[in-house]
C-alpha cells in the first residue's frame, strides 16, 4: 500500500505536507513525543505515559500500511509536527479507532484538522465507514477539531471521557466546512503575493527594457506602499527613470535612484515577496536564499521552465520542491507578473505596458500575451481591474487558489479567468460555483481536453467530443463562458459593478431603426425575449432619426419605470443634426435613477464612450457586441436564482456490493463486460433492466422464451459489438418457438459462429426513446448523458450532460433542456411519460457514476419510458483500472 505525498495548507496560510509513515520516522515521532508538554501527554494517554508505554505507542505508528492499520504525518519545514493513525478489528470492519497527536508549538493551526480529513478520505477509500474515539473532556482543542468535521460527539457520565465518532462519507455540511477552511487558508497563504508588505526585485538591471529594470520601475512608479529592494550582485545603485506625472507630460519623468543590494539574505529589511527575473538555472539560488530571509512569496518572471522540453520540466519541480519546503508560494515561472490596484497597495509587479485603472473585475491569465491583451482591452474599454496574475506555467498557484482568494476580497466584485489546462478540475467545478453564487465567474477556455479515454465507441462516450466536459463543468458551475477575449471584456463590463437582469425581456429603443432590427434578430438568437409592448408603446421604439434628447428621456424614463422590461438597450446614432452627447448623459441620468435595472447603451457614427453616469453604464460601439453581453447576464442571473439542489436521497442502493463485482470483474477481464456482470451492477442501484437470458443455441433459446412469455426479442450478446441492430443481429416481435430458432440462426450465420451467445428477452413497451449513460474522463472525472435515444441517438444528437455529482434537481433539469423534451410531456396529445421515473433513473446513473469511477463507459440505449415508468431494453458497460485522480474534497495543494 503506498500513499503520495500531498501539501496542504495550515489556517494561517503555511505550507504542510501530509505523507505515510514508515519506519524510518522513529526517531522523529520519539521527538515529537518528547517536545509534548506533560498537559499535551496526558490528553492524548489519559494519563502521565511512561517509557514502556510511548516506545509501544512509537512501534505501534510506525509499523508498515496494511489493511487494518495505517498512520499518516504532518511535516512544517522539514520537521514532523504531527501524526494521525486508526486501527480496526479486522480487515473487513467498517469502523476503525482513531488517534491524533501534535506538537505544542503548531497546535491551533489547523493541522490536527488537516490530519483527520485526509486520513478520514484513506479510511474511506479502504472500506471504513466511521472513525472513532476517546477524548478527554478536558481536551477542548480536539473536540473544536472533532465538531468542525461534523463529529457526533457523546459524553461518558462519571469519567469525563467523550466519544467522538466521525463518518468517512463526506455530506454537504461536512464540504462547506472543507471550503470555508480552504478559503480561509487559500487568504492568508496568498497574501504575501497580492498584498505584500515589502517587495524585493531579483535581477533588477541597471539598464532600461530589461524585465528586471522595468519591473522595478513599475513597482516604484505606481506607488507600492512599502519597502522596495533591488538585488543585484553587479550594481550597488540603479536609476529608474519614472513616467511622467501625468499622460499630457511631456519629457521624462522623475529619476530615482534605488539602492542595491548582493542577495536577498543583504536586504535591511524582510521582503515578503520576491519578484524573480533572473536565468532560470539562477532561480533555485535565489529560492534558497529566499528561505533563508523569510521571504514568503514569489513570482518567477523567467523563462526556461516546463515550457521549455524535459530539461526545463526538471528545473521546475526543483524549483517547486525548494518552494513548497520553504513555505513559499509561487506565481508562475514563465509569467508576466501580478497587479494589485487596491489604494492601500498600489502594487505592479509586472512587465505589461500599462497599469489598469482601478475597478472590481480580478483577471487571471495562463498566458502572458493574452493577459496583456485583456488588459488592453479593459483599459480600453473603461472595465476597472481590481488585481491581476499571470498563472504562467502554474507550477504552484493556479486558478483554483485564486478563486478561493477572491471569494471573500470586498476590492473583487467578478472574475475573468483566461485558462488552457486544469490541474483538478473536479475542485474547480466546486470552489467556482461557490464563488458565482455570489460573484460573476467569466471564462475563455482553450486547448479543451477530450472527454473520456475511450478504447470503444459506446453512444455516450461517442457523444463526449472534446471540450464536452469543459462546456459541462462551466455550465453546472454557472461560469459565464466566452468564445474570445473581447466577448470575455464586453459581458464583463455588463457584469461588473452593474445589477442583474430580473428575466429575459429585453426592451430596445433609440434613434436607429436598422439598429433595432438588428438587435431584435441578435436579442432572438440570444435567447432573449422582446415584448411587442412596454410602457404602452412599441418595441423596439424607433424615436426616428431627428429625436431630440427631450424625446428620449421621456421615453427613456418610462420605460425604465414600466416594469415590463428586465434589461433596457438604447441606441443613439449621431448625425450632424442631433445632441448625441445630451443624450449619452440623459441616459447615464436616468441609469442612476433606477439603480436595480440593468441598462446599456450603443452609440453609432462617432468616437463612443465607454460607460456613462454614476453608476458606469457600459457602452458599446456595436449593437450586436451588446445584445450579446446582455444575454450572457441574463443567463447568469438565470442560474443564480436557481436552487443548487441537494444530494439525492436514492434508497436500496448496494454500493459495497457493485464494487466487489467491480474488483472481481477487473481482476478477471478489464475492458467491455458480459451480460451477467452488467446485470450484477445495475441490480445493486436498482436500475430497471429488463429480464434477459443468455443462452448459446436455438433450443435453449426457444426455452428461454418460453419461461419469459411471447413475444420476445432476440439480440446477439457480445459485448464487443456496437450498433447490433445495423448488422441484422436485434430480432424483435418473436411470437413463437420457430421464429426464434430462425433468429439464432440468422444472428448465428451473420456472425459466422456455430453457437454465438445471445439475449433472449420479453418485449418491452414505451412510447419514447431515450438514452442514458456514463463516461469516465481522469481528470474531470464521470459525465452522465441522456438524450434521444434508439436509432435517432446519433442522428440528432439530443443530449445533455452533468459531471457528478449529480443534485436532486439536476435530472429534471437534464431531460428538460433536450430539444426532444415536449415529447416526454405530451407531444400532440399523446400521452405524458413518467418524467419521475427518468429522473430517478438518471439519478441512479449518477450515483453509480460516483461510486465507481472505474465504469469507464456505460450506454443504457434505449430506455423505454411511458406513463407507467421506463424500462432499459439493452446495457454495454466497459471497466477500466482508476489511477491516482484528483479529489475535490481533499485540501491539498496541487
Amino acid at each position: 500500500m503506498h500513499v503520495p505525498a500531498v501539501d496542504a495548507l495550515t489556517a494561517d496560510g503555511a505550507i504542510v505536507r501530509i505523507r505515510t509513515v514508515t519506519a524510518e520516522d522513529t526517531g522523529a515521532i520519539e521527538a515529537l513525543f518528547q517536545r509534548g508538554s506533560a498537559g499535551s501527554l496526558r490528553l492524548r494517554f489519559f494519563s502521565a505515559p511512561n517509557r514502556r508505554l510511548l516506545a509501544a505507542e512509537v512501534e505501534r505508528l510506525t509499523r508498515p500500511l496494511s489493511p487494518v492499520h495505517a498512520t499518516i504525518a504532518a511535516e512544517l519545514g522539514g520537521e514532523l509536527v504531527g501524526v494521525a493513525s486508526y486501527e480496526r478489528r479486522g480487515p473487513e470492519e467498517p469502523e476503525a479507532e482513531f488517534a491524533v497527536f501534535v506538537d505544542d508549538r503548531h497546535q491551533g493551526r489547523g493541522i490536527g484538522t488537516l490530519l483527520l480529513e485526509h486520513l478520514t478520505r484513506f479510511a474511506r477509500a479502504h472500506g471504513i465507514h466511521r472513525l472513532y474515539g476517546e477524548v478527554l473532556a478536558a481536551n477542548f482543542r480536539m473536540l473544536r477539531v472533532a465538531d468542525g468535521l461534523a463529529a457526533t460527539t457523546t459524553s461518558r457520565v462519571g469519567d469525563g471521557v467523550v466519544e467522538v465518532s466521525m463518518p468517512t462519507t463526506v455530506d454537504e455540511a461536512a464540504i462547506a466546512d472543507v471550503d470555508a477552511r480552504d478559503r480561509a487558508a487559500e487568504r492568508a497563504s496568498l497574501r504575501p503575493l497580492l498584498a505584500p508588505r515589502s517587495v524585493a526585485v531579483v535581477g533588477a538591471g541597471r539598464r532600461p527594457g530589461g524585465v528586471g529594470h522595468e519591473v522595478l520601475r513599475a513597482i516604484i512608479g505606481y506607488g507600492f506602499a512599502g519597502p522596495v529592494y533591488a538585488v543585484n550582485p553587479h550594481a550597488d545603485r540603479i536609476h529608474v527613470t519614472l513616467p511622467p506625472a501625468s499622460p499630457d507630460g511631456d519629457g521624462p519623468g522623475e529619476t530615482r535612484v534605488v539602492p542595491c543590494y548582493p542577495s536577498l539574505a543583504e536586504l535591511p529589511g524582510p521582503a515578503e515577496l520576491a519578484v524573480i527575473a533572473v536565468p532560470a538555472d539562477q532561480v533555485s539560488g535565489v529560492l534558497t536564499d529566499a528561505a533563508a530571509a523569510g521571504t514568503r512569496g514569489a513570482v518567477i518572471l523567467s523563462a526556461g521552465f516546463s515550457e521549455a522540453g524535459q530539461e526545463g520540466r526538471v528545473r521546475q519541480e526543483e524549483v517547486l520542491r525548494l518552494a513548497r519546503s520553504a513555505g513559499i508560494r509561487l506565481v508562475g515561472p514563465n509569467c508576466l507578473g501580478i497587479i494589485n490596484t487596491d489604494p492601500e497597495v498600489q502594487l505592479d509587479a509586472s512587465f505589461a505596458p500599462q497599469t489598469p485603472r482601478p475597478g472590481g473585475l480580478a483577471v487571471a491569465s495562463q498566458s502572458g500575451a493574452v493577459g496583456i491583451a485583456v488588459l488592453d482591452h479593459t483599459s480600453r474599454s473603461g472595465c476597472g481591474v481590481s488585481s491581476f496574475v499571470s498563472l504562467g506555467n502554474k507550477a504552484d498557484v493556479s486558478g483554483n487558489d485564486l478563486i478561493a482568494y477572491w471569494y471573500d476580497d470586498p476590492a473583487t466584485t467578478a472574475v475573468a479567468l483566461y485558462l488552457e489546462s486544469f490541474g483538478n478540475p473536479r475542485k474547480f467545478a466546486r470552489v467556482a460555483r461557490a464563488l458565482a453564487r455570489r460573484k460573476p465567474v467569466l471564462a475563455v477556455f482553450s486547448g479543451r481536453t477530450a472527454a473520456g479515454r475511450r478504447a470503444g465507441a459506446s453512444h455516450t462516450a461517442a457523444a463526449a467530443a472534446p471540450g464536452v466536459a469543459v462546456d459541462t463543468l462551466f455550465a453546472q458551475a454557472g461560469v459565464v463562458r466566452a468564445d474570445h477575449l473581447g466577448e470575455l471584456v464586453d459581458a464583463a463590463r455588463m457584469l461588473t459593478d452593474q445589477p442583474l437582469p430580473a428575466g429575459n425581456r429585453l426592451a430596445v429603443l433609440g434613434n436607429a431603426g436598422g439598429a433595432n432590427v438588428l438587435v431584435a434578430d441578435a436579442a432572438e438568437a440570444n435567447g432573449l425575449r422582446l415584448p411587442a409592448t412596454v410602457a404602452g408603446r412599441d418595441n423596439p421604439l424607433d424615436l426616428g432619426a431627428g429625436a431630440t434628447p427631450k424625446a428620449l428621456r421621456e421615453a427613456l424614463t418610462a420605460v425604465a419605470a414600466s416594469g415590463d422590461a428586465d434589461v433596457v438597450l438604447v441606441i443613439v446614432a449621431a448625425t450632424r443634426t442631433n445632441e448625441p452627447v445630451a443624450m449619452r448623459e440623459d441616459v447615464g441620468a436616468i441609469a442612476d435613477d433606477h439603480p436595480f435595472l440593468p441598462i446599456a447603451l450603443v452609440e453609432l457614427g462617432r468616437e463612443h464612450v465607454t460607460a456613462v453616469g454614476k453608476r458606469r453604464v457600459p457602452a458599446y460601439d456595436l449593437p450586436e457586441r451588446a445584445v450579446r453581453a446582455i444575454s450572457h447576464a441574463v443567463r447568469y442571473a438565470a442560474w443564480r436564482r436557481e436552487p443548487l439542489g441537494s444530494r439525492p436521497d436514492l434508497p436500496d442502493l448496494d454500493p459495497d456490493g457493485a464494487r466487489e463485482v467491480v474488483r472481481r470483474a477487473l481482476a478477471e477481464r478489464p475492458g467491455w463486460q458480459p451480460y451477467h456482470t452488467i446485470r450484477d451492477i445495475l441490480e445493486r442501484y436498482r436500475l430497471p433492466l429488463v429480464p434477459s437470458r443468455q443462452v448459446d443455441d436455438p433450443e435453449a433459446a426457444v426455452a428461454a422464451a418460453g419461461e419469459l412469455g411471447y413475444p420476445v426479442a432476440v439480440k446477439a450478446a457480445d459485448p464487443q459489438l456496437i450498433h447490433k441492430s445495423d448488422l441484422g443481429l436485434v430480432r424483435l416481435g418473436l411470437t413463437g418457438a420457430d421464429a426464434v430458432r430462425d433468429a439464432y440462426r440468422a444472428i448465428a450465420a451473420t456472425l459466422g459462429q456455430p453457437r454465438p451467445p445471445v439475449l433472449v428477452q420479453p418485449m418491452a413497451h414505451g412510447t419514447v426513446e431515450l438514452v442514458a449513460g456514463i463516461v469516465h474522463d481522469p481528470l474531470f472525472g464521470s459525465l452522465v448523458m441522456t438524450g434521444l435515444g434508439g436509432i435517432h441517438t446519433d442522428l440528432l444528437g439530443d443530449r445533455a450532460f452533468r459531471l457528478v455529482p449529480l443534485t436532486d434537481l439536476d435530472a429534471g433539469r437534464m431531460w428538460r433542456s433536450l430539444r426532444s423534451a415536449p415529447l416526454l410531456t405530451g407531444y400532440r396529445g399523446s400521452p405524458p411519460v413518467d418524467t419521475g421515473a427518468v429522473e430517478d433513473l438518471l439519478l441512479r446513473v449518477g450515483r453509480l457514476a460516483e461510486d465507481l469511477p472505474e465504469v469507464a463507459e456505460l450506454d443504457l440505449n434505449p430506455v423505454l419510458v411511458g406513463p407507467d415508468g421506463a424500462v432499459v431494453v439493452d446495457a454495454k458497460l466497459r471497466l477500466a483500472p482508476v489511477g491516482l485522480e484528483p479529489d475535490p474534497y481533499l485540501r491539498r495543494l496541487r
